[in-house]
This record gives structure tokens, sequence and C-alpha cells, in this order.
């Protein structure tokens, strides 16, 4: 994996900052190429043709979200359809965009893939079926690989590649008609378009991503056709060409599956948004607004870095984007004030994958989530917001720790700060003025849609233009923020009133997607639809308008400027969106083969025997896997990969060993650890992308960033066996409860694995903090050894164990029967009591009736649409154990020898706590 190019291009360039500690913004530009945009740098009129087929992209993935084609009744197109357009664009600029890595590994998989797959294919062939067009689609690939990928043009074997690829999958589109009327029975031209498009797409995806994806991608389709000379605990019939061209390519099962389809509907709008609000000046001016806010504390840049990262979070859907927009800027300030190279990229590497745990967009994860889960957008939303923020957090006091260690100071303010007393009144007034224009404008804009019911929308877009006119006008008073020199010196931070005024009208986007989402509850692709088109607005005016109200001359040339901007970013969004877009599609080859082979159900036979059962073996299993699969994967698609072999497993397994674990919890998990691996070393990108940014070594940065990042490791652990992190099944006031208990237990967790808290750590110091912040997340633990949370009945006396449980509690029943498949199985059923007389009322109200066959109760009947059927419970099932839930004390009630502990830590460092203060005294 260490031929991936994108890993060689960050090397490169890291080698050639190494020693200076700064890199040009054109090397920083063909860092981010490299990875994200394509590193192709054709010029003239192949360069103008590609920033136009980008355009083109961006404005049909802009047509086919608005309402447009529905009211004129022209241009409407169905899922499958714009999921094939959607790939054509993603694989033409694939070929066009990202020139081919020479390296030795590379050029022998871009030879032994296709040459593997003809013959594989022709294995798999039904006899009299005809075969021989199947290796000269193989030879006319690999000629095209040996001919090679200069950096500087496109050659015309790669002008075939990109336009027989872009055909390939636009065949779904084309022949859509024909194509439905013979589902399941593929002719010859299905079978050659399918071959020619699976080849192209892979080999799109070795340019554009990597080897990594390529091989897992090749590897289940091998498992797919030679399925029977596999291992006996994972074999299968095995599949013939005529089935994988059905699954993979011509129906939704395979390629063009939820996963594309995520990528097509929701994921480019949120990057195009992103790209255009980037373009405005707004990550410019998060990073302005994080320093002058921040810069003036202790390891103040680094924390500034924390907060623009997380700000930037909101929109990017690329760690590595992100590394290089915020780090540029950050990385250079923190080596001012004392962090060495290393410890300054991994706080960047740290806080900017973080990004991609942070909502709305989560790297494109959020709307997977959606898809596979099943559960509202909102709701993903509102179960992953309290990690992120508390990882956040956490980050921000790891950093204050370091700079603790080294006793470092701030930069210097560019102002003399009032005194305390008058700024906590002022954040006061701001935090009570946001709250009364955040309640006038909810409650007064929520009588607008049952008022004018047909003009609500144009009477919000002009209320929206009002407040934009008037923000406007604000920041027009201020002096313009530019980028600066992250290498000059610096001699004071920028003032925190006119910085932030400067760039106020940045959020009103951010307001009407939030909006959109959070309170219209419209759809992901429709609220970032109109966010975006809000963005499009403003990256067309603002320029302008600020012109007219400083009463600059040059208007002409400012409006020339916005449309140009506005090109700009809709070409770039285009770009961002190739890599995902591949990864999608390929990631569809990974699940396709997953749902035609059954391996879940075998994988789950492997992983049961790996960890005998355990649930935090399985946990670790899935962990490990995540970071080996995201060495080479992008997030989305591991999470992919991950999310359709692993997430079955451990609810699965989980229900088996008495823990229900929400599917939410589970995919929250996989994502995580599938971001871990941007971090990890040998390989994370994100690790290298910092090093070169700072001139540090690349392994050492990822080793420290790896440390920073344990807090990000533990959550998942965390939030899987105590699912109120989640804010699962808890109210507001329960909600923020927990929100500031985790928050102070992740800061113990934070403390106890960088070495020091008030002072320098002994290791029987860290032993307690670590033992404090573990009963903090999860006090239940503790109290369910020494209280029983249930007591165990004899299955026979079930009717009385029903009785004594209170109404609306839940009645565990651990049972014997068989799957699906017919083989035995033992799993815990979580029953809940309902209102009856007895307990044979209430258990025949919750859908269960029983027989009894001497001490053995079996479930005789289960009613349709029953709670008991929810619970997974079906006739002759056998009952082993009856769980009856007794009165147990609070858990919260061991938060007290928790916090007593803590306050013993507390007195023993106080004695060894560094004390400047004093020290400034006595000078």
């Amino acid at each position: 994996m260490s031929d991936n190019p994108n890993q060689q291009q960050a090397a490169a360039v890291e080698n050639a900052a190494a020693g200076r500690g700064g890199l040009s913004q054109e090397e920083l530009d063909a860092l981010v190429a490299s990875s994200d945009t394509g590193g192709r740098g054709a010029a003239g009129t192949v360069g103008l043709f590609l920033t136009c087929v980008a355009l083109a992209w961006s404005l049909f993935q802009l047509w086919i979200a608005s309402p447009i084609p529905f009211i004129v009744g022209w241009g409407v197109f169905n899922d499958t359809e714009s999921r094939s357009i959607h790939l054509a664009f993603a694989i033409f600029l694939a070929f066009a965009a990202f020139p081919a890595t020479r390296t030795k590994f590379q050029l022998g998989l871009g030879i032994v893939v296709p040459v593997a797959l003809a013959a594989l294919f022709m294995i798999g062939a039904k006899e009299g079926t005809v075969t021989w067009w199947i290796p000269l689609i193989a030879i006319a690939i690999v000629a095209a690989v040996i001919l090679g990928s200069p950096k500087d043009r496109v050659p015309l074997w790669e002008w075939a590649l990109a336009v027989i690829g872009a055909i390939a999958a636009l065949y779904l589109f084309v022949y859509y008609r024909d194509i439905s009327g013979r589902v399941g029975a593929p002719i010859m031209q299905d079978f050659v378009v399918a071959v020619i498009g699976l080849m192209l797409l892979l080999e799109a995806t070795r340019r554009a991503l990597g080897p990594a994806l390529m091989i897992v991608a090749s590897v289940f389709l091998v498992y797919t056709v030679l399925g029977p000379y596999m291992p006996s605990i994972i074999a299968h019939k095995g599949n013939s060409l005529s089935e994988i061209v059905n699954h993979q390519w011509i129906t939704t099962e395979g390629v063009f599956g939820i996963a594309l389809g995520v990528s097509t509907s929701f994921v480019f709008l949120f990057v195009l948004f992103g790209s255009l609000l980037d373009r405005a000046g707004a990550g410019n001016y998060f990073i302005q607004v994080a320093f002058s806010l921040m810069g003036h504390m202790k390891g103040g840049p680094a924390k500034a870095a924390v907060v623009s990262s997380a700000m930037t979070g909101l929109i990017s859907g690329s760690s590595i984007a992100n590394v290089v927009t915020t780090g540029t800027f950050t990385i250079p300030l923190m080596k001012k004030v004392g962090f060495s190279s290393e410890k300054a990229g991994a706080v960047e590497v740290a806080s900017s994958v973080n990004g991609q745990i942070m909502p709305p967009v989560m790297g494109a994860a959020a709307f997977l989530m959606v898809e596979y889960v099943g559960i509202p957008y909102f709701d993903v939303v509102k179960h992953a917001f309290l990690p992120a923020v508390i990882s956040y957090i956490a980050l921000v006091y790891i950093v204050h720790l370091e700079a603790l260690k080294a006793g470092m100071e701030g930069l210097p303010r560019a102002y003399t700060p009032k005194p305390i007393v008058r700024r906590l009144i002022g954040i006061a007034f701001t935090i009570a003025a946001i709250c009364a224009i955040s309640f006038i404008v909810y409650y007064g804009m929520g009588w607008i849609r049952p008022a004018f019911p047909n003009s609500a929308g144009y009477i919000i877009f002009a209320f929206l233009t009002l407040v934009y006119v008037g923000l406007l006008y604000i920041a027009s008073k201020e002096e313009p923020l530019e980028l600066d020199d992250p290498n000059a010196p610096v001699t004071s931070l920028p003032l925190p009133g006119p910085t932030i005024r400067s760039g106020l009208h940045f959020i009103l986007p951010v307001v009407v997607l939030v909006w959109a989402l959070m309170v219209d509850r419209l759809s992901p692709g429709l609220s970032a639809f109109w966010a975006t088109t809000y963005m499009v607005f403003i990256l067309v005016t603002q320029r302008p308008l600020t012109a007219l109200m400083r009463g600059d001359s040059a208007l002409g040339s400012a409006v020339v400027q916005g449309v140009k901007d506005l090109i700009d970013g809709l070409e770039t969004g285009a770009r961002n969106m190739i890599g995902i877009g591949i990864a999608t599609a390929t990631a569809g080859i990974i699940v396709g083969a997953v749902s035609q082979t059954g391996v879940g159900s075998a994988l789950a036979d492997v992983v049961e025997v790996l960890s005998g059962g355990n649930i935090l073996a399985i946990l670790f299993l899935t962990a490990i896997l995540s970071l080996i699969l995201g060495m080479g994967l992008p997030t989305t698609a591991n999470y992919i990969v991950v999310s359709a072999l692993l997430a079955p497993v451990i609810v699965t397994l989980g229900q088996q060993n008495g823990l229900i674990v929400p599917l939410i919890a589970v995919h929250l998990f996989v994502f995580y650890f599938g971001i871990m691996a941007d971090v990890t070393p040998p390989v994370g990108l994100a690790s290298f992308a910092a090093a070169a940014v700072s001139g540090g070594d690349p392994i050492k940065t990822g080793v420290v960033a790896f440390f920073y990042s344990l807090r990000t490791a533990a959550l998942p652990f965390l939030f899987i066996f105590n699912t109120e992190l989640l804010l699962i099944g808890v109210t507001w006031a329960q909600g923020i409860f927990v929100f500031i208990i985790a928050t102070i237990a992740m800061l113990l967790f934070a403390a106890a694995t960088q070495g020091w808290f008030l002072a320098k750590n002994r290791f029987y110091e860290t032993i307690a903090l670590l033992l404090i912040a573990f009963t903090l997340f999860r006090p239940g633990f503790w109290m369910d050894m020494v209280y029983a949370p249930y007591n165990e009945e004899n299955p026979t006396e079930i009717a009385a164990a029903a009785l004594a449980t209170p109404v609306g509690e839940d009645l565990r029943l651990r049972v014997a029967g068989v799957n699906d498949l017919g083989d035995p199985i033992e799993f815990v059923a979580i029953l809940p009591i309902e209102e009856g007389a007895t307990g044979e009322e209430r258990l025949e109200n919750a859908g269960l009736m029983f027989r009894e066959d001497g001490d053995t109760l079996f479930i005789d009947d289960v009613s349709f649409g029953s709670a008991a059927q929810s619970a997974g419970l079906d006739w002759d099932q056998e009952v082993l154990r009856v769980l009856r839930p007794v009165n147990q004390p609070s858990k919260y009630l061991m938060f007290i020898p928790a916090l007593l502990l803590l306050a013993l830590v507390v007195f023993l460092q106080r004695g060894r706590r560094p004390a400047p203060a004093r020290k400034e005294a006595a000078a």
C-alpha cells in the first residue's frame, strides 16, 4: 500500500519541505490535487474542456436536486438514470484528471487485475456463452496502462478510456426501458458493456484512489466466482458471469446501488456547498475568527486550529483538504509558540480528521447512514452530535495540557482586554441576544407558511436578502480579511470585533441549510439545494454590493470576479466529487458481492469463532478491520464496506450475548474507526499532508496524532455500552446532564493519556484518572456488579414474572430456536410488558402464547405485528431463561466514590503543580 499515489505525492512534497517548515501555495495545491481534485495539469483547450465538463456535472446535479424539472415537466430523471449519469461524469473525469502512478507495483496492478478478471469472467461464463471478446478488452486496457499516463496532457488512449468508461456508465440511462424488460436475463450487449464497465471502473479506482480499494473489490469478484473452492466456513455455490453482469451492472444491487445513489442525491450537493462557501472566503473567515478569539491563550494557535478545523469540518468532507486548508495557516503559528513540527502537524491532523465526525456532512457518511440504518437524517445528526462535540472539547484540552507541559504562552493580543466581570457580562448579553433573535425568527417565521402558503418561499427569501444586505453593509465598514502569509512574523492577533463583523453573512447559507434540515425537515438533498442556491446568490453578489457600499469605482471588475468565483467553486466542487463518486461505485461492487454470495452470514460465523462469542472481542476485531481497510480506502468506501460486512454481525452476536445494540451505534462505531485510519501510521494520509506543511517527519506526526486521537477511539466503545451518549432514550434535561458528565469524563481520560493533569502524573494517578473516567462514562457497570439488575426466574414461572414486572418495563427472555437458514441459534429477546390483569393476559397482549412440556417452556404462537414478533420471537422456540427487572439504586450513586477519588488525585497533584503566578510575584 506504500505505492498509493496520494501518499507518494504527499511524501514527495514533505521531503521537499523538510527542514524549512513551509510550503508554497503551488506545492500545497499540488498536494490537494493529488488526493482530491486530480493531479493532471492539462492547459489550453483541453483544460478548458475539462472545466466545462466539471461545470456541466455541477449544473446537472443542481438541476436534478431542484423542483424545476417537476414544474416544467422536462428533465425529470429517476434514481437509476441519475446514478448512471453521475457515474459517467465521475469515470470520465477520473481518467482525464488523474494520471496513473508509474511505480512497479502500480504498473503491475494495472496489468494483473484486468488479465485476472478476464480469466475469472471466462471461468464463470455458462456453457455456450461466447467469451472470445473478453481477453480483447483486458488486452486493450493493459496496453493503455503500459503506454503511460503523462501529467501534463491527456493522451489519445486515455481519452478513449474516459469516453468508453462514460458510455458504459450511461448504458443504464440509454437502455433503461429495454433492460427493465429483461431483468435476470442479460443479452450479449449487456455482457460486453458490464465487463468493460467493471474493468474500467477498477482502473479508474486505481488512478483516483490508489490500489487498496481496487484490490479489495477484485478480491470480492474472485470470491463471487470461485465460491465452491473457498474454505468450507465461507464457501458458497459460486456465481456465473450472467449473474454477476445482472447483479453488479444492469440492476441497482451492485455498482448502481444505495452508495452511488447517496453520492448522487445528497453528497455531491453538500460537497458543492462547501466548495462554494470556501470560495466565497468562509474558510479564511473561520480561521481568522478562531485566531482572534483564542490566539492569546496558552498554546493559542493550536486551540484556534482545533476550533477552525471544527468549523471547516462542518462544510468539508475531506480530511486532507481540511489539513491543508487550515494547516497552512495554523501549523507555522503553532511552531512559533513552541510546538515541534511533529506536534503542530499532529494537532492539525487530529482536529481535521475529527471534522469528518462533525455533523451535518460527516464526510458523506451521514447520508449513507440514513439509507443503511433507515432513520431520518435529523436523527443521525442528533445521535452523532454529542460524541463529536465532546471529542473536540477534549482535543482543545489536550492542546492546553501540551502548552502547560512546555510552559508555552499565546500570541500577543491586539488590544487591552476589559476586566473579567465586564467580559462575562458582555458574553452573557451576546448569548441572550442570539437566543432572543433565534426565538423571534423561529416563532416569527412559523406563521408565514400557514398565512401565505403559496408565496412563503418568496417572503422568506426577501427577508434573508434584507438580512444579508445588512450584514454585508456591516462587513463593508471593516477592512477585508486577507489571506495572511503564515511564514511571516506575527506581531499581533487580529481584533476580534472587526474580524467577526467582516464575514457574518457567511453564516446565512449555513442557517438556511440547518433550518431546512432541522426545522422544515426537508430531505437532505433538497436542503442542500436551497442552501447551495443561496450560496450561489451570495457568491455572485457579495463583491459588487461591497464595492457599491465602499464607493469603489471598479464595479464591473467586481461583477466579473464574482462570476469567476462562482465558476471556480462549481468546478472545484465537481472535481472534489470525482474520488467520492468512484469510491461509492466501487464499494457497490463489494456490497453487491456480499448480498449475492451471502458472505455476511458466513462472516458472522468466522467472527464468532475468532471472538469466542465475546462482544468486546467482536468490537475489537471490527475496529482492527476498519483500521486496516481504512489504510488504503477513502473514509466513505471504508464505511460502506465495513458496515456491510460487520454491522449486522455485531447486532446479531450482541443480541445472542444479551447486549441489545442499536444499529445506529454500530454504524457510528464502524465510521469512527474508519476515519481513525487517516491518522494511523504507517499510511495515515492526513499525517503525510500535515508533515508536508510542517516539515516534520510524517511517521512521527502520525504516531503523535494517534495518541491525540485516542479519545476518538475510546468513544465508540463507550457509546456501544452506554447509548445515552448518542442521546438515545433521553429527555432534554438528561441530555444536558449526560453532555456535562461525558465531557468531564473525556477531559479526565485525555489527562490520563497525556500523562498530565494539574502536574505530571505518577503511574497510579494515571490509573486512577482512567478509572474515574470509565466510571463517569459507564456507572451502570459497577452498579450491576453490586446490585444485579435482573432476577432469574424459572421459565415455567413466566406469567408470575410478567405480573411482577411494571407496565412499560422490559422482560428479558433467552430463547433457543433456528434462524432463517435453519441453523440452531440462541439469543436474548426484550419483551415490553403491556397492561393486563394477570400475567397470562399481559403476555397475550404482548403477542405471546406458551405451552409447557414438563419443565420445558415453548412458544406456541406469536401474534402478527405484535411486540413479541418485533423482538424476534417465533413459534416453537424454547425459553431457556427469564430475567425479570428489579428495583436497583440509581447508577449515578457510583459518581460519589469516583469524585472522591478525583478529589484525592487533585490533592496529591496540587503540591507538585507549577506556579508561574507566584514566580512572577516574587520577581
